[in-house]
């Protein structure tokens, strides 16, 4: 059965299908997996019965999931089910359901029951588990990839449409890759973490599996919200809107980790699907571009090795105190070193990363993203279990700096080994570039199309729209404010960057205002006796465009500029009355050309 969101729409739709039937056939389908230990609890049909009852009671054009089913990480509370981390020592029955939660039920989304994770959320592999280590969707020898284990496998095999799960050090990503999926670590704040169980509070986010990259989109649109009751909690951005998701079209300027820097851990399978994966993305247009990962890897080590492990310690510690032998060995080892770091070692490593910070940051400036593997090798369950605490570090080698440098990632799905175990690569931005992360995957999976999930049919995307860079606005100048002239620093020091030096199409005529200093030109529009006229297209940062904007006097503004090579860009125009008083330049064909002449 095709289990992603557009498949089951179309499928409730035509009446082939319930979500009555869907369901029945999701806690059949479990009970023949079992062996993968995806579940720690899952609903009874009469627990079911309130949540069918609802949406049957509602039109599915009112809801966007209605009838969709999904799984929850059993760090995430759903009301009336108890919320374990994987430690039954640590078990608590909550009243209600956390606020991301209710959120996707109230979309009319059907929430399956708990999943299987590494205990507290501290792991990579999905292997430090009371409840069996769960087993990869492909092959059940290999690790899933944690900590969010269950809610991945879930996922890949069918038994739901999308899963919630945690990411604080990779824990939405690793298990995507290991699983054939799209995980979404959003921006810090931007899906509510009340009502999660913390692994590192200051750092946590919720994330997503899903399928493909729409429903990705789809679930997100619906999770995301401000809560005023989380103090970690943020309003999203209009350019990081649902709207603004689409298709990414055009030349994209990525940045990539030089081969002395990459690491597969002796995966050479891994290594060569990374390799073909750069290929097929450079014969469509994307233009590769050398980073220093090192102090990105640097920020990576400072969270398990630096005094952030604290906040692990401050989740878990009345367990710790109260029932130690209830933590697994593994996690308990880790965690009890966050007891005794002093404050010193904390400030002493908040300096240290805004150094960090201010050069990782700087390299992606002038890129739309940092690409890396998702991981640099897949383990077997035998090899984790052998050598749990490197193996482990090795797994966070492309995903632990993340969210102490506040960005956001998607993991997308792009090839196989020969062993048919599946890869994926990374797509990293700034806070708030999710909806643009989502769009460069989105094409990605078009170029690169792969079955979905474990045995899924291939997936056709939706999301037609054409997206551009919300980062930057294009403004043509074409007098006082053209490179050299006296006026330009009011686009460089908003750090705008000139972006070509071109000319409108043959439409347009030029005159040299009255008044000044300094001189100014109006260009105006005359499609009958027009004519070319040389003018720059600059980049200007989105938050200072409307400072710009404001400090235009009349008679000038911003109009779309209709430009030689096709298409219009924000540039500025004249309003008629301004050409009292004005000579006409055109035939000096630009305004440089015109003051050379004087």
């Amino acid at each position: 059965m095709n289990m992603n969101i557009a498949a089951l729409k179309q499928a409730y739709g035509s009446g082939e299908l319930t979500p009555r039937v869907l369901i029945q056939n999701i806690l059949e389908k479990s009970r023949q997996k079992a062996e993968h230990n995806i579940w720690i609890y899952q609903l009874s049909e009469a627990e079911l019965e309130g949540y069918l009852q609802e949406i049957e009671q509602r039109s599915p054009d009112e809801l966007p999931l209605w009838g969709i089913p999904f799984a929850i990480k059993d760090n995430i509370d759903l009301a009336g089910v108890p919320t374990t981390a994987g430690c039954e020592a640590y078990a608590y029955l909550p009243e209600r359901s956390a606020p991301v939660v209710e959120q996707l039920i109230a979309a009319g989304a059907i929430p399956l029951g708990k999943t299987n994770l590494d205990q507290f959320a501290t792991g990579l592999n999905g292997t430090r588990s009371f409840h069996g280590a769960c087993r990869n969707a492909f092959d059940p020898d290999y690790i899933s990839g944690g900590s969010s284990s269950g809610s991945a496998v879930a996922v890949a095999l069918g038994l739901a449409s999308f899963s919630l799960g945690t990411d604080t050090a990779g824990s939405g990503r690793i298990p995507a890759c290991f699983n054939n999926l799209v995980g979404l670590k959003p921006t810090r704040g931007l899906l509510s973490t009340r009502g999660v169980v913390p692994a590192c509070r200051s750092l946590d986010c919720v994330s997503v599996f899903a399928l493909n990259v729409d429903d990705a989109n789809q679930v997100l649109a619906a999770a995301e919200a401000e809560d005023p009751q989380d103090g970690f909690s943020r309003a999203n951005r209009f350019a990081n809107s649902a709207r603004h998701f689409g298709i990414r079209t055009g030349t994209l300027r990525v940045g990539v980790i030089p081969e002395r820097q990459l690491s597969f851990f002796g995966d050479a399978s891994y290594q060569q699907a990374y390799l073909d994966t750069l290929e097929k993305l450079e014969d469509d247009g994307f233009q590769l571009i050398e980073v220093d990962y090192e102090p990105f890897d640097e920020v990576a080590r400072l969270l398990y090795e630096g005094p952030w492990v604290s906040e692990r310690y401050i989740a878990m510690e009345a367990v710790l105190k109260r029932s130690p032998d209830a933590v697994h060995p593994v996690v308990r080892k880790i965690v009890e070193a966050g007891e005794s770091p002093a404050a010193t070692a904390l400030f002493r490593a908040q300096y240290r990363l805004e150094e960090l910070r201010k050069h990782c940051l700087g390299q992606l400036e002038t890129l739309d993203c940092l690409l890396t593997p998702t991981a640099g090798r897949l383990f077997t369950i035998d090899e984790m279990l052998a050598e749990p605490v490197q193996y482990n570090s090795q797994l966070g080698y492309y995903t632990n700096f993340m969210n102490l440098l506040d960005l956001a990632a998607v993991a997308v799905p792009t090839a196989f080994t020969a062993a048919g175990l599946p890869f994926g690569i990374s797509l990293v931005g700034k806070a708030f570039s999710d909806r643009a992360l989502l769009t460069m995957a989105n094409r990605i999976q078009r170029l690169i199309p792969l079955p979905q999930g474990r045995d899924q049919v291939h997936h056709q995307s939706v999301a037609a729209t054409v997206t551009t860079s919300r980062e930057n606005i294009d403004v043509m100048v074409c007098g006082a404010h053209l490179d050299g002239q006296p006026l330009n620093w009011q686009l460089r020091e908003r750090g705008a960057t000139l972006k070509s030096a071109t000319r409108t199409a043959p439409i347009y005529r030029m005159y040299a205002l009255a008044g000044g200093p300094p001189l100014r030109p109006g260009l105006v529009l005359d499609e009958a006796a027009g004519t070319a006229i040389e003018v720059e297209v600059w980049s200007v940062p989105a938050q200072e465009f409307g400072s710009f904007v404001a400090g235009i006097p009349a008679p000038l503004g911003i109009g779309k500029v209709q430009l030689e090579q096709g298409g219009e860009v924000s540039g500025f125009i004249c309003e008629p009355y301004g050409l009292e008083g004005a000579e006409e330049i055109s035939a000096f064909g630009g305004w440089k050309r015109w003051l050379a002449s004087r």
